[in-house]
C-alpha cells in the first residue's frame, strides 16, 4: 500500500540567518561572487557537466574544466599535479590511503581538524599528535615533530609513513613554520602533507615554497566556492600512487572513485577562480592581516582576550570573552547570538559567549567598525 508522504515542510526554505555581515570562519571565505552565483543557476542541475565529460573530469575541454585541473590549479597551488575533489578532508583521506598501508603511522599537529584524525582512522592508521604549547598561545613548534617521530620509531620500530600539519589551524588562526618541519619530516624520509583548508585561496600558499609533497584545500571554506568541494596538490613523486588509476577502468582514478566535483560545485570554482586569484596577492593579503589584527586590538579593549599567535597573522582569530559570559549568568546563554543577530551580524554560534572564533577575511575595516561598536553597545546594555 502506498503511504502519503506530508511535503508540507519542504520546497523552498529561506535561510534564517543576518548576513549584512558575516564573521562565521566557516563562510568567509566561501561567500560566492557574483560570478559564482550565475554559474550557480546555469549548472545547479544535477550532474551538469557530465553533458561534456568522456569519461573523465580533470580531461572536460568545454567548458575549461581541464585547463583548470591540470594548468591553473597546479600553478595556484604551487604544486606538480593537482584534483577537484568532495572536500579538504576527502584529499587528506585520498593521501593517507595511497601512501601508507593499514597499521602504519601518521604524525599531525595537536591542532589537526578532527577531519584529519577520521581520515587517518578510515585509512585505519595510527595516530601521534604533536604537542602544542600551552595556553593562551597554543602554538605548534618544528622540534615537537622531531620527538613525535622519535616517539613513534621508539614505539613502533619504524618511522611514520606520512606527517600532516594544518596551516592554519581551525581553532587559532596560527601559522606554523611550515618550512622548518617540512626538513625535519624529510631528513626522517616521510612525506608531508600541509592541510591549508584556511590557506588556499585566501592568502599566498606555495607547495614547494612550503617543503609539502601534498597539499589539501577548501572549496567551500576559502575559494568562494559552492560546497562541498576541495582541491588537493601532489608532487610528482608521489602522483603515480595518488592518481592511480583503475586496471578495470582505465580512465578512472581510484582514490576519487572515478569523478568528484561534477556540477555547480565545480563551475562555482571556475567563477570565481579570477576573483580569487587576485585576493591572494601578497598586498592583498597584508590588508587582511592589518585589519585582523586592528579588529583583534578593538576587542581586547573591551576585556576580551585573543588566544593564539600575537601578534596574529590570519583572519580566524579566537577569543575567550569573559565579559559576555559574566552577563549570561545573570541574562542567558543565548543573549549575545540574538543581540548580534538583531544588528544583522553572523558569525557566532548560539549559546557560546565564554569563547568563540571569528573571521575578518573580507569584511573590511568599516564593517568590523560596526561590529566593535555592537559589542561595545551589548556590554553597555547589559551593565546598566
Amino acid at each position: 500500500m502506498c503511504m502519503a508522504i506530508n511535503t508540507a515542510k519542504f520546497g523552498f526554505i529561506k535561510r534564517d540567518t543576518p548576513r549584512e555581515i558575516n564573521l562565521d570562519p566557516l563562510q568567509t571565505g566561501g561567500i560566492l561572487t557574483p560570478e559564482a552565483r550565475q554559474a550557480l543557476q546555469e549548472w545547479g542541475d544535477g550532474y551538469s557537466v557530465c553533458d561534456y565529460c568522456g569519461g573523465a573530469l580533470d580531461q572536460i575541454k568545454t567548458p575549461p574544466i581541464f585547463d583548470f585541473i591540470n594548468k591553473a590549479l597546479p600553478e595556484f597551488l604551487g604544486c606538480d599535479q593537482a584534483r577537484v575533489t568532495n572536500g579538504a578532508r576527502e584529499a587528506k583521506f585520498a593521501v593517507m590511503h595511497a601512501v601508507c598501508k593499514e597499521g602504519d603511522w601518521v604524525v599531525m599537529d595537536g591542532n589537526a581538524h578532527y577531519s584529519s584524525l577520521v581520515a587517518a582512522q578510515r585509512a585505519r592508521l595510527n595516530i601521534k599528535l604533536v604537542e602544542k604549547t600551552p595556553a593562551p598561545e597554543y602554538k605548534i613548534l618544528p622540534e615537537k615533530y622531531a620527538e613525535a617521530i622519535d616517539a613513534v620509531k621508539r614505539e613502533s620500530g619504524r618511522a611514520p609513513a606520512l606527517a600532516l600539519l594544518t596551516y592554519p589551524d581551525g581553532s587559532y588562526g596560527n601559522i606554523a613554520d611550515a618550512k622548518a618541519i617540512s626538513k625535519i619530516v624529510h631528513d626522517n624520509g616521510i612525506p608531508f602533507l600541509v592541510n591549508g583548508a584556511y590557506a588556499i585561496g585566501r592568502m599566498p600558499f606555495n607547495a614547494k615554497e612550503l617543503g609539502a609533497d601534498f597539499v589539501s584545500g577548501s572549496g567551500h571554506k576559502s575559494m568562494a566556492s559552492s560546497g562541498p568541494i576541495g582541491v588537493l596538490g601532489v608532487s610528482n613523486q608521489y602522483a603515480p600512487k595518488v592518481l592511480a588509476k583503475s586496471p578495470t577502468n582505465k580512465n578512472k582514478e581510484i582514490e576519487f572513485l572515478g569523478c568528484t566535483a561534477r556540477g555547480a560545485t565545480i563551475m562555482t570554482m571556475l567563477a570565481s577562480f579570477p576573483a580569487v586569484y587576485e585576493r591572494t596577492r601578497p598586498e592583498r593579503w597584508q590588508k587582511e592581516v592589518e585589519d585582523a589584527r586592528w579588529f583583534s586590538g578593538q576587542l581586547e579593549s573591551l576585556g576580551l582576550k585573543q588566544l593564539g599567535d600575537k601578534p596574529h597573522d590570519h583572519d580566524l582569530m579566537f577569543f575567550e570573552s569573559m565579559p559576555f559570559y559574566d552577563i549570561s549568568q545573570k541574562a542567558d546563554r543565548y543573549f549575545l547570538y540574538r543581540e548580534m543577530k538583531a544588528r544583522s551580524i553572523h558569525g557566532i554560534k548560539p549559546g557560546l559567549t565564554k569563547n568563540f572564533k571569528l573571521s575578518t577575511f573580507g569584511v573590511g575595516r568599516e564593517k568590523l567598525g560596526i561590529v566593535v561598536d555592537a559589542f561595545k553597545e551589548i556590554l553597555q546594555k547589559y551593565s546598566t
